[in-house]
C-alpha cells in the first residue's frame, strides 16, 4: 500500500510537470583580460561497474536548454553501454523528494540550485561527496571561486557545480560614448552625479532593486563594500555592520541622482531609449537588449549574488550501490569539455574554469563578461537560515532609498528581524 501511494504521488508530479509551462531565466560583454588557456586534463574518475544500471536524475532544466543537456547524457550512455540515464522533472521536487527518498524510491542525482543544499542535507536526502573522493583541492582546481564556495556547507562538499548566473552592469555604448568606465563603486557614484548634472532627465544606472524590496539586485553594492554574506551557514547575520552601512550610504546618495521608480521593464526601455547608460541585470535580459538594437558592453562591478546550478548525490544512490556510477556521471556533466559545449549552445555561464577559458567560449562577449562578474561574486547562501534574509534586507533598502530611515537605522532593524527569525528556526 505504501509503495502504491508513493507511485501515485510521483505519477501525479510527472503529469503536472508535463502539463506545466515553467519558464526558467538564464543570466551576463568584454573579453577576459587573460588569454584563454587550454583546458587542463580531466580529473580521473573510477570506471563505473560493468553490470547494467539505471541512474535516475530529477532536475529543473526546461525548454530548449534541455535538448542540449539530454544529448550530453546520451553521449555518456553511448560511451558507457551498461548505463542508462533516466531524466525526470517533478513539478514539486521538494515534496516529491521528501516522500520518495525515505521510501527508497527517489532519484540517484538531483539537479538543483545550490541554495537548496542546506535543507536537503539536514533532512538526509543528499550525502557529502567528501566520503566519495571529492576534495576541496579538486573543487578549487576545477571550478570558479563562487561556485566552489556555494557547494560547501558546514565544512563538507554537497554537490558539483555546473553553471552560474548573476548580474553585471550592461551599458549602452552609444550613451557612454568616450566616458571612462568606472572601476569601483565610489567611481560609479561620482560618475552618476556628474552624469545627472549634465543630463537632468536621465540617470547613469538603472536597477530594479533601487527603491524596490529586492535584496538580490542591490547585493553587488553591499557585498562590494566587503559584506561577506547577509547570513552565514551558522546563522550569523552581517547586516548591521560598518560595511553594510557603507553600502546603504551609497544607496542613499545614488537615490538623489536616479529615477524615483525602477523596474525590469522601466530599465529595459530606458537603456534602449538612451535615458540610462547602464542597466544592472543578468543574462536573461540579453535577448531583449539585442532585439532593441542596443550596442552594449558588460562591466563587472561590485560583487553580485551568484546562483549556482548543481548536481547532488542522494542517499538512495548509496543505498542502491549506484554511488560510483552516479558520481562518475556528475563529474562528466560538470566537466570543462561538456560545459563548454553546452555554453556554446545554451549560452550558459559554466562553473568549470577551463570551460570559461575555452577559446570559443571566451570569444562570446556575453559569456566572457558575465563570467568575469561572477568570478568576483558571492554565492547564493545554501543554509536553511537564508530564507530569513530576503524580506528584512529588501525592506531596509527601500527605507534607505526613500529616506524613510537612515542606513544605520534601517539596517539595525533588519539585523534584529533576521536574528529573530533565525531564533525561531534553531
Amino acid at each position: 500500500m505504501k509503495r502504491a501511494l508513493i507511485a501515485l504521488f510521483l505519477t501525479a508530479a510527472m503529469m503536472l510537470a508535463a502539463c506545466g509551462s515553467n519558464q526558467q531565466t538564464t543570466q551576463p560583454t568584454a573579453a577576459p583580460a587573460e588569454q584563454p588557456t587550454t583546458a587542463p586534463a580531466a580529473q580521473p574518475t573510477t570506471a563505473p561497474a560493468a553490470q547494467q544500471v539505471t541512474i535516475r536524475i530529477w532536475h529543473q532544466w526546461d525548454g530548449a536548454y534541455l535538448t542540449a543537456i539530454e544529448q550530453a547524457f546520451r553521449d555518456y550512455e553511448a560511451s558507457h553501454p551498461n548505463v542508462k540515464i533516466d531524466l525526470s522533472k517533478p513539478e514539486d521536487v521538494s515534496n516529491a523528494l521528501n516522500v520518495a527518498i525515505p521510501a527508497g524510491e527517489g532519484p540517484d542525482i538531483i539537479g538543483w540550485a545550490n541554495d537548496q543544499i542546506g535543507q536537503q542535507a539536514l533532512v538526509g536526502n543528499i550525502v557529502a561527496l567528501n566520503d566519495y573522493g571529492i576534495t576541496e583541492d579538486f573543487l578549487r582546481s576545477t571550478y570558479e571561486p563562487a561556485a566552489v564556495n556555494g557547494v560547501v556547507w558546514q565544512g563538507k562538499i554537497w554537490a558539483l557545480p555546473e553553471t552560474q548566473e548573476g548580474i553585471a552592469l550592461i551599458y549602452n555604448k552609444a550613451v557612454i560614448g568616450n566616458m571612462k568606465l568606472p572601476t569601483s563603486l565610489d567611481e560609479l557614484l561620482q560618475m552618476a552625479k556628474d552624469f545627472r548634472a549634465a543630463n537632468p532627465d536621465k540617470t547613469l544606472v538603472c536597477n530594479q532593486g533601487f527603491g524596490g524590496n529586492d535584496a538580490y539586485h542591490v547585493a553587488p553594492i553591499y557585498f562590494g563594500y566587503g559584506v561577506p554574506s547577509y547570513v552565514d551557514d551558522e546563522g550569523k547575520v552581517y547586516v548591521n555592520t560598518p560595511e553594510m552601512i557603507k553600502g546603504g550610504e551609497w544607496l542613499a546618495e545614488m537615490s538623489k541622482v536616479s529615477f524615483s521608480e525602477q523596474s525590469y521593464d522601466i530599465c529595459k526601455a530606458a537603456l534602449a531609449e538612451g535615458k540610462t547608460a547602464m542597466w544592472w541585470t543578468g543574462p536573461w535580459a540579453i535577448a531583449g537588449i539585442e532585439q532593441d538594437g542596443v550596442d552594449y558592453g558588460i562591466l563587472p562591478l561590485g560583487k553580485p549574488f551568484v546562483g549556482i546550478k548543481t548536481l547532488m548525490l542522494t542517499r538512495n544512490a548509496v543505498e542502491r550501490g549506484n554511488a560510483e556510477v552516479a558520481l562518475d556521471i556528475m563529474k562528466y556533466f560538470t566537466s570543462a569539455e561538456v560545459q563548454a559545449k553546452l555554453a556554446l549552445t545554451n549560452k550558459t555561464v559554466p562553473a568549470a574554469t577551463a570551460a570559461l577559458k575555452n577559446p570559443e567560449v571566451a570569444a562570446l562577449p556575453t559569456l566572457a563578461g558575465f563570467g568575469a562578474a561572477l568570478n568576483q561574486g558571492v554565492p547564493m547562501a545554501n543554509t536553511p537560515y537564508a530564507s530569513a534574509q530576503w524580506g528584512p534586507v529588501g525592506e531596509a533598502s527601500v527605507a534607505i532609498w526613500t529616506g524613510a530611515q537612515t542606513p544605520a537605522e534601517a539596517l539595525a532593524a533588519a539585523q534584529k528581524a533576521i536574528e529573530d527569525a533565525i531564533k525561531q528556526m534553531k
